[in-house]
């Protein structure tokens, strides 16, 4: 190896992925260790940064290429040492000048001052932050000002947030195309509106608020039943759109997103309340070019006196607009939480919704969860789906085994995963896995599905007893 050329050694060095890998190499011989310190361009540390700035200061000298940085201290406690603070990150902004990509997460011994120095750190593009709790909007609008270059924000668990004025400056002055903002006390839907012309460029916005699961409406924060602006924004650029947890009403709120963004790829509504069937025809109408949706949905209150009225939003209507006019549908997930398979009305889609959209669109991944209505019947439909590559169903508690052996014939299937079902066995699983060949194939909470009997049935197997699943849907088992 010492007689290579260093440019073959680094090209070698290249292809290594895998940080213990690295590691191991710079034990071998000093060139080996220089070429590979130069190569490193992304470490991630934690709680085993002990002196954190004395460390951070060895780490920038040993890997002085250093673009990606990630520190996390989650599960931190106070054994393991002191944190890294503000003049460690003043250490790690002065010392990376390649300094491009950087996530802090759990920090507690970062504030204001410290975030500060980030805005030296001309070249930096992503900043992600998840529960840094001494940070405020202060501190967002130093490096909003000073880092010129940021092209994607993430805030997460933010509870300091008392002004959007980095926002504002963002949208006026910055080159943001990427933004989340999840679980942001301070920041509600109706603020984002001060965003501005910054909505032109945006490529991908994620706003998401989290709370405990409750089967009633859920109460969104930011939610203002007489807010006097209506949104008109320009945000034909946006392609990945996330909305979860939120409250909107007709010209209120994030809904106007579904009518404006023309150029939408990837979209995905978690629980939102107030979005209907004409919402999703709306969309389809003016988002051609989908490829991804992710409908996650809870039965709501609708009215009436007698039995039990509840239903999730969305019905067969929703399915048929994306089957006749997205035709580049390729991932879908439909995700049901708390509907009980004794009040099937619970789910407005139907098997014959779902089957619609299957047949219609080429659809390579499909995740079904707590679908208790899809039955054999549907897995006949999946059986003959030509381009479907890869399937997960979970909590789909009519599914039998003779459900299960018609995927043996599946043209492309090569992925399965079955969390918390429990009509099929071990026979219908493996007879499927045997005839498809398959990649790979998950099974998780299937009680009547032994570890012994789908061992060796794929390529990759993974295997749990138990799945805790989301927020402890359905239960059909």
């Amino acid at each position: 190896m010492e007689g290579l050329p260093q440019a073959l050694l680094a090209e070698i060095i290249k292809r290594i992925t895998r940080t213990n890998d690295l590691n191991s190499i710079c034990l071998v011989s000093r060139l080996l260790y220089t070429v590979e310190a130069e190569q490193r361009d992304s470490i991630r540390v934690g709680c085993g940064l002990c002196p954190a700035t004395l460390a951070i200061s060895s780490l920038c000298l040993r890997f002085p290429n250093l673009c990606k940085v990630e520190i996390n201290y989650s599960g931190w406690v106070a054994d393991n040492g002191i944190q890294l603070d503000n003049q460690g990150l003043y250490v790690l902004s002065a010392h990376c000048p390649s300094l491009t990509d950087l996530t802090l997460s759990f920090c507690s011994y970062i504030d204001d001052s410290g975030l500060g120095c980030l805005a030296c750190c001309k070249k930096l593009t992503s900043l992600r932050l998840n529960s840094v709790p001494a940070i405020s909007s202060n501190g967002l609008l130093t490096v909003a000002v000073g880092c010129k270059s940021l092209s994607a924000l993430h805030l997460i668990g933010f509870m300091n947030l008392g002004s959007v004025e980095w926002l504002e400056y963002l949208g006026r002055e910055g080159s943001l195309e990427e933004l989340v903002v999840v679980d942001c006390k301070g920041i509600c839907q109706y603020d984002l509106f001060k965003f501005g012309p910054g909505w032109m460029k945006l490529q991908k916005f994620k706003f998401e608020i989290k709370h405990p699961y409750v089967m009633e409406q859920p109460q969104d924060p930011s939610y203002m039943a007489h807010y006097q602006f209506r949104y008109d924004c320009y945000c034909e650029s946006l392609t990945v759109l996330t909305l979860a947890r939120i409250v909107t009403v007709p010209e209120i709120g994030l809904r106007f997103f579904l009518s404006k963004c023309k150029e939408l790829e990837k979209l995905s509504l978690h629980y939102v309340i107030g979005i209907y069937d004409s919402d999703i025809i709306t969309l389809s109408h003016s988002c051609s070019n989908l490829t991804s949706i992710s409908l996650r949905l809870e039965p709501l209150f609708n009215g009436g006196l007698e039995g039990r009225n509840f239903s999730t939003p969305l019905t067969d209507d929703s399915l048929k607009a994306l089957a006749l006019r997205c035709p580049m549908l390729q991932t879908v997930e439909l995700t049901f939480a708390a509907c009980k398979p004794s009040y099937p009305s619970e789910i407005g889609f139907t098997q014959e919704g779902v089957v619609m959209l299957i047949q219609s669109c080429p659809i390579r991944d499909l995740v079904l969860s707590g679908a208790n209505f899809f039955n054999d019947d549907g897995m006949k439909a999946l059986s003959s789906a030509q381009y479907l590559e890869t399937l997960e169903l979970m909590d789909c508690v009519a599914i039998t085994d003779a459900g299960m052996r018609l995927l043996a014939h599946a043209p492309r299937l090569i992925n399965l995963t079955l969390r918390q079902c429990c009509r099929f066995t071990d026979r219908g699983v493996t007879e499927v896995a045997r005839a498809r060949n398959l990649e790979s194939l998950v099974i998780e909470g299937c009680r009547r599905v032994p570890l012994k009997a789908v061992e060796g049935a794929a390529k990759s197997v993974q295997y749990k007893v138990g799945y805790p699943g989301l927020y402890g849907l359905n239960r059909g088992c």
